[in-house]
């Protein structure tokens, strides 16, 4: 008998007969012997229509109330689910993310999970009942709702996991599996059987959505065991892991892309010491993050240097930057949007030179000029325009040996709660 973690996304309980399904999926484990606990996304796009209810009543509505709100719609999908497997004859028991014992900082929005007590879990598992436990949510020890941001359904069933000790972890979702890039922009992607903690984690900060960088974090520190696998298929997964075979002659293991970046410069700065601290701490402070950062040479004592945002951040950066002008002098700043960045990520770079080269080469081979630059031991990223971005990923593809012969299915449209 083993413990296992289950998450089923927002498209996975999107309609009846998809509950029903992902309801025959659990039964199936607990039929087996198995312990099992259950993590729920909203259905479809409830958490998107609450929001859109919230904008036409108060464009700008208090944090605080919005977590209130946008809790209900795990709220619903738990309680349905175990309707559903209750129809078929099994015990379960739906449990919001404070009855599941999640503790979080006092953080609305983003907040962070700071501790778990899954007492009232273990004791309906005792009783042979299956879990379902609402994603994306907590309580703050002042007894305050919180979400978890972006993610939070994939951190909520990690860090479970790891409370609970589970043998293993399955996220699924509408692929059966973790590919070389996303099998919508290219159809016959390669599947990985395995991948590092740390190749999935790049992958998942450069922008594959498949799994959110908080979820694969909190794995990688707890070794949790994760496997990614498809609600509609019963195709073996991918299982992220600390070490993983690297196929012969793969170097580069993922191509991952941001469609939502700006590149903010700032032009004539004085050469002198904590220029950047001023800059990086001010935009730290307003909750901006920073991620690419390319300084120029120097000249007459000043200096120019650029970086990268998130596309929806652009403005309030710039007015951040603005007034710390008489702080940090500088000559001008400007800003573009309507950036893409693309990367490549294997742990096989580090030992393998000329593997950037090639990337370059690809890109300028289809006319395209690269903004910025950034590299690791393993992974390289390119700033280009928007237009291009599935041209170059697809030529990236197979310039690095990637292309199969086979198509992926894709069973819904991608969820990242």
């Amino acid at each position: 008998m083993s413990l296992i973690v289950m998450k089923f996304g927002g498209s996975s309980v999107g309609t009846t007969e998809r509950m029903q399904r992902v309801a025959q999926r659990i039964v199936e484990n607990r039929d087996a012997g198995h312990k099992v606990v259950v993590v729920v996304s909203a259905m479809g796009d409830t958490t998107d229509d609450l929001i859109d209810q919230s904008k036409r009543l108060n464009p700008n509505p208090p944090a605080r109330e919005m977590d209130m709100l946008l809790t209900t719609g795990e709220q619903i999908s738990v309680a349905l689910l175990s309707m559903t497997i209750h129809a078929m004859g099994r015990k379960a028991v739906s449990m919001t993310g404070w009855q599941a014992g999640i503790r979080t900082e006092p953080l609305h929005g983003k907040a962070r999970i700071t501790d778990i007590q899954p007492d009232r879990i273990h004791a309906a598992l005792e009783e042979g009942g299956i879990v379902i436990v609402a994603g994306f949510q907590g309580m703050t020890e002042q007894g305050e709702i919180t979400t978890l941001g972006r993610g939070g359904s994939d951190t909520t069933a990690v860090a479970l996991a790891a409370a609970i000790e589970a043998d293993v972890c399955e996220i699924f979702t509408d692929v059966d599996g973790i590919y070389s890039t996303d099998p919508r922009v290219v159809k016959n992607a390669r599947k990985l059987p395995e991948i590092s903690y740390d190749e999935m984690l790049e992958l998942a900060h450069l922008g594959a959505a498949v799994l959110h960088p908080r979820a694969v974090e909190y794995a990688k520190h707890n070794n949790v065991k994760l496997v990614v696998r498809s609600s509609f298929t019963h195709n073996e997964g991918t299982t992220v892991k600390e070490e993983a075979v690297m196929e012969q002659g793969i170097v580069v293991r993922g191509i991952a892309f941001d469609k939502d970046v700006a590149r903010i410069s700032i032009l004539g700065v004085e050469d002198v010491p904590g220029v950047l601290a001023g800059v990086f701490g001010a935009l730290a402070d307003g909750g901006i993050d920073v991620d690419m950062i390319v300084q120029s040479g120097v000249q007459d004592g000043k200096a120019d240097f650029s970086f990268t945002v998130a596309g929806g951040d652009a403005e309030q950066a710039v007015s951040i930057i603005a007034g710390i002008r008489s702080e940090v002098p500088y000559r001008e700043t400007t800003s573009e949007t309507g950036l893409v960045k693309v990367s490549i990520v294997g742990a096989g770079m580090v030992s393998n030179p000329g593997v950037a080269a090639r990337m370059f080469r690809a890109i300028s081979d289809l006319g395209v000029s690269i903004k910025m630059v950034s590299t690791s031991e393993i992974k390289t990223s390119c700033v280009i325009a928007a237009e291009p971005l599935q041209d170059v990923v697809r030529a990236l593809h197979t310039t690095y040996g990637l292309d199969t012969a086979e198509q992926v299915f894709v069973g819904g449209p991608s969820e990242r709660r």
